[in-house]
């Protein structure tokens, strides 16, 4: 029988609890869950009012992994939805505006992917991200000095700049941004890339090619784009353990010598969030948004 609970007076589903979903470490279903209620006062203000994109593992990262952009079957009515511009035409997806409709997702079993757009002012960034993807064999270490370059750079303009882990072998960084569309800001970011190539040739790449990226950090300025989403702060990822996209402190990016100290699992979020609060807090402050040059 599948276990109904109430969450903030809505009644939610909840299945397959003691399914193991990332065997490497035991870490089940019913862990993934608790983890979302424990860390959602943090992570809700990063989702709402974002059509959020559901890349699914079901069975744990080594089953069928896929990603859900409209409205999942079986959605209850009071999840909320809206309509949203795509290329192909509107589509609508869904809001995940409470700690209600945040469990009913994470019963899903997916990462959280959002756009850099609020659904109310979906012309209008108010963010930029770099996602920094390093090609083996460097790693996070590298990403590091990477985006100490680029949070000088942006605060030349007055775009201040935090980062997270990527919860898979990199880093993102994250700013405020105001009075630009996606287009704009991916020309911006482009700009920042080719400027980090420019000044670290041994290190920076800003274009995708495979080939040119063993040894050197990819500087992915595309997440900017309307159509693109990142995957969210907080968000549990697809990988062999239940690894966390985590806010991290810009001494732990400075003082970062060695990829373990930048990994964090599931059991370490609650606590940093205890010490710190929210890392990525700067980024939801409409006043610390700065305009693009």
């Amino acid at each position: 029988m599948t276990p109904i609970t109430e969450v903030e007076g809505r009644r939610i589903a909840l299945s397959n609890l003691d399914k193991v979903l990332y065997p490497a470490s035991g870490f089940t279903k019913g862990e993934v869950l608790h983890y979302y209620a424990t860390i959602s006062d943090v992570l809700l203000p990063h989702l709402r009012d974002r059509p959020v994109s559901f890349l699914r593992y079901p069975d744990g990262p080594d089953g069928q992994v896929f990603f859900t952009k409209n409205v999942p079957p079986g959605t209850p009515e009071w999840v909320t939805t809206a309509e949203v511009p795509r290329s192909e035409g509107p589509a609508r997806m869904v809001l995940v505006q409470d700690l209600a409709s945040l469990m009913w997702a994470a019963n899903l079993v997916t990462e959280f992917h959002t756009p850099q757009w609020v659904v109310q002012e979906a012309e209008a960034a108010d963010r930029i991200v770099f996602d920094l993807d390093p090609g083996s064999p460097a790693t996070v270490v590298e990403c590091c000095e990477v985006a100490l370059w680029l949070r000088e750079r942006l605060a030349a303009d007055g775009i201040e700049a935090c980062a997270k882990t990527s919860g898979s072998k990199g880093l993102h960084l994250v700013a405020g941004v105001r009075g630009a569309t996606s287009g704009r800001v991916s020309e911006y970011a482009k700009e920042l890339a080719v400027e980090a190539e420019r000044a670290m040739p041994e290190l920076v790449v800003h274009r995708m090619t495979r080939s040119l990226r063993p040894g050197k950090v990819f500087v992915d300025w595309s997440q900017n784009a309307a159509r693109k989403t990142t995957a969210a702060p907080y968000t549990l990822r697809a990988r062999a353990e239940p690894l966390a996209s985590a806010p991290v402190t810009w001494d732990e990016v400075e003082e970062c010598g060695a990829p373990a100290q930048l990994t964090f699992r599931a059991g370490d979020i609650a606590p940093r969030v205890r010490d710190h609060g929210d890392l990525l807090a700067p980024v939801l402050d409409a006043e610390r948004a700065g305009p693009l040059p």
